[in-house]
C-alpha cells in the first residue's frame, strides 16, 4: 500500500473523530445557551461565541482540505482548553457545603448516609466497599448502608451552576451503584426475624421495612426470596395494629411490580387483608385499601378477593360511608368479575350505590357507582325494576347523563337504553 494511501486513511479516521467531538461540543453549548436564555450573565454570550466557532469548524471539515482540517482541530483543542479553564475557575469558588467531605470536590450525585451526612455517591460507595461501617465525618456506627438521593442539595448545586453560566456536570455512571452490600442483606434478614418477635420489635421492624421498601427500589429486590412474604403475612395476621398496618403498606409497595402481584396473591395475602379491612381500624384502612387495590389489578387476584369475602367487606364499609373513595374504586374494579357482580346484586349494592350517587359531590365516585350499576344491569335483569323506579322518582340516571364525566355519561346512557328497550318490548308484546 502506498504511503499516501495510509496517510489518507489515518486522516479520515482523525477527521471522523474530530467531527464527532465537534458535534458533541455543539450540542452541549446549544443546551447551555437554551438553559441560560433567561440569564443576562456574560458567560451566556461566551457560550454563543464558542457555538459559532464550533459551527465554523464543522463547516471547514465538511468542505475538506488539509489546512482547513488542521485549523478545525486546533479550534476544537482551543475550545476544550478554554472550557476546562473556565470550569476549573468556577468549581474552585463553589460553596463548601456543595463539596463532598471525602473528595473535597463539587458533588455530582449527592446522597445521604444513615447518619444524615451527605456525600458524593462514588466516593462514599468506595468508602463502604472498603469495609468501613462508620460515618467518615461523625465517626458514628452505621445502622445500614442504604444511600438515599439528596434531591435538595442536588437542586441547589444545579441552580448555583446555572446562575454562573456553567453546565452541571451530572453524575458519573458507575456499575452497580445502587447495589446492596452484605450489611444491607444482614439488616434485611434481622428485620424479618423481628417481625415474628415481641410486639415492640415487630412494630419497629415493620416500620423500618416499610420505609426502606418505599424509598429504595433496590431494597425491594430482596423481597423476592420465598421466605419473605409468609413472614409479612404472619405479621399481617397476628401483629399489633400498627405492625399489621405496616405489613399491609409493605405489601402495597412490593405489589408495584407486576410479577409480585401474582406472587403475593398466590401466597394468600388477600384473605388477611380483607379481614383487616372488615375490622375497620382507622390506622390500617388506607394501607389495606391501597394494597387490595394494587393486587386486584390482575384478573386472578380479583377472583381470589371475591372468594375471600371482599365484596361483602367492601359493601359493608361503603354502606357505613367509611373510606368511600378508596373502597368504591376497588368495588368498581371487581365488577369485571361475574361472580362479584352476582354477589353485589344479592347484597343490595343497587340501592346503596343509587343513594350514594344522590348524596355525593365527587364526580369520580359517581362514575364508579355508575360503572358498577351498568355491569349489574347487564348481568342481572331482576335489578331493572329497582333502577326504573329510581329513575322515575328522582331522575338519577338522567342527571348523570347530563352532568357526569364522559365515562359516567356513557354508562348511564347504556343503562337507560337497556331499561327503555325492555319497556318497549313489554308494550309490543
Amino acid at each position: 500500500m502506498a504511503k499516501s494511501e495510509v496517510f489518507e486513511g489515518d486522516q479520515s479516521v482523525a477527521v471522523a473523530k474530530v467531527t464527532t467531538e465537534l458535534k458533541k461540543e455543539l450540542h452541549r453549548l446549544v443546551k447551555a445557551i437554551i438553559e441560560d436564555s433567561s440569564s443576562e450573565d456574560e458567560n451566556g454570550f461566551g457560550c454563543i461565541d464558542r457555538a459559532n466557532q464550533t459551527l465554523q469548524a464543522l463547516k471547514e471539515l465538511k468542505e475538506g482540505g488539509g489546512k482547513q482540517r488542521s485549523s478545525s482541530i486546533k479550534r476544537l483543542n482551543d475550545n476544550n482548553r478554554n472550557n476546562n479553564e473556565s470550569s476549573t475557575s468556577v468549581w474552585a469558588s463553589c460553596p463548601q457545603e456543595f463539596r463532598c467531605p471525602l473528595s473535597k470536590e463539587l458533588m455530582r450525585d449527592p446522597v445521604i448516609l444513615s447518619t444524615g451526612q451527605t456525600y458524593d455517591r462514588p466516593f462514599i460507595q468506595k468508602w463502604l466497599k472498603a469495609g468501613n461501617r462508620i460515618c467518615p465525618r461523625t465517626q458514628q456506627v452505621l445502622s445500614h448502608t442504604i444511600l438515599t438521593p439528596n434531591h435538595l442539595v442536588r437542586d441547589m448545586i444545579t441552580q448555583w451552576c446555572k446562575n454562573r453560566g456553567v453546565q452541571f456536570p451530572g453524575p458519573l455512571q458507575y456499575p452497580e451503584q445502587d447495589g446492596l452490600t452484605e450489611a444491607d442483606r444482614d439488616l434485611f434478614i434481622s428485620l424479618l426475624k423481628k417481625m415474628s418477635s415481641t410486639q415492640p420489635e415487630q412494630k419497629e421492624a415493620a416500620r423500618t421495612l416499610r420505609s426502606l421498601t418505599k424509598r429504595m427500589p433496590s431494597f425491594r429486590a430482596l423481597f423476592e426470596t420465598p421466605m419473605v412474604i409468609p413472614l409479612l403475612l404472619d405479621a399481617l395476621r397476628s401483629g399489633t395494629i400498627e405492625t399489621r398496618s405496616n405489613a399491609a403498606a409493605t405489601l402495597f409497595t412490593l405489589s408495584a411490580l407486576d410479577s409480585n402481584k401474582s406472587l403475593i396473591g398466590k401466597a394468600g395475602a388477600l384473605k388477611p387483608l380483607i379481614d383487616l379491612l372488615e375490622e375497620g381500624h382507622p390506622l390500617a384502612m388506607k394501607d389495606v385499601a391501597s394494597a387490595i387495590f394494587n393486587l386486584c389489578i390482575t384478573h386472578e387476584n380479583k377472583a381470589r378477593a371475591v372468594r375471600d369475602g371482599g365484596v361483602r367487606a367492601l359493601l359493608n364499609k361503603i354502606k357505613n360511608r367509611v373510606h368511600v373513595d378508596e373502597l368504591l374504586a376497588i368495588l368498581a374494579m371487581l365488577s369485571s368479575n361475574q361472580k362479584a357482580v352476582e354477589e353485589m346484586g344479592d347484597l343490595g349494592a343497587v340501592s346503596c350505590l343509587l343513594s350514594l350517587i344522590k348524596e355525593t359531590n365527587c364526580a369520580r365516585n359517581k362514575e364508579n357507582c355508575i360503572a358498577v350499576l351498568y355491569t349489574i344491569c347487564y348481568y342481572d335483569r331482576t335489578k331493572w325494576k329497582e333502577m326504573r323506579e329510581e329513575e322515575s322518582n328522582y331522575g338519577t340516571l338522567s342527571q348523570i347523563v347530563q352532568n357526569g364525566t364522559s365515562r359516567a355519561k356513557r354508562k348511564a346512557s347504556g343503562i337507560l337504553d337497556r331499561l327503555n328497550r325492555a319497556i318497549n318490548l313489554t308494550h309490543t308484546a
